[in-house]
């Protein structure tokens, strides 16, 4: 059976870069560049988180907030576990 796990994401969209901020308790805070119209926010969350956890980008989509700030992002292919690894801010 393949791994597969979703993670809350509060998105800053408008950002002067694409960055990880961290986890805070159980969401993970993540700037982007793209504006928050027309989706372009949504598909640069999914592209950046996918390039960051070294997944192709059709393993990450976002389920719940496609207009919120905060979304809840399903990931295939990786354990919860992995992700709060792979994504840990040094």
């Amino acid at each position: 059976m393949a791994e597969h796990c979703k993670i809350a994401v509060k998105a800053i969209p408008g950002a002067p870069r694409d960055e990880i901020l961290g986890w805070q308790g159980d969401t993970l805070r993540v700037k982007l560049h793209a504006p928050p119209v027309d989706g372009k926010a949504n598909a640069a969350l999914c592209t950046f988180l996918a390039d960051a956890l070294g997944l192709p980008r059709r393993a990450v989509g976002v389920t719940i907030g496609d207009k919120s700030r905060h979304k809840l992002v399903a990931i295939d292919g990786l354990s919860l576990a992995t992700v709060h690894a792979r994504l840990k801010k040094d």
